[in-house]
């Protein structure tokens, strides 16, 4: 038979996963947050800092053909 199909789904894929109490963490785990964190700061600042510049590629937009033949 199909899945799903029948006497009912099988318990065995019902269970939800198990979540981790929130008051444990480690150190790896704020270390890990605090440097996520300042990666985030640091790309936000260089996005902010590139916002008010044109195109990067000014000069160099590829092989342009002369008007000669």
């Amino acid at each position: 038979m199909p899945s799903g199909v029948g006497n009912g789904t099988n318990p065995i894929h019902n269970k939800k996963p198990k979540k981790a109490p929130k008051g444990e963490e480690d150190e790896e785990d704020k270390a890990f947050k605090l440097k996520q964190q300042a990666d985030k700061k640091a790309r936000d600042e260089m996005a902010n800092k590139a916002k008010g510049k044109g195109p990067l590629n000014a000069g160099q937009q590829g092989i342009k053909k002369s008007g000669k033949k």
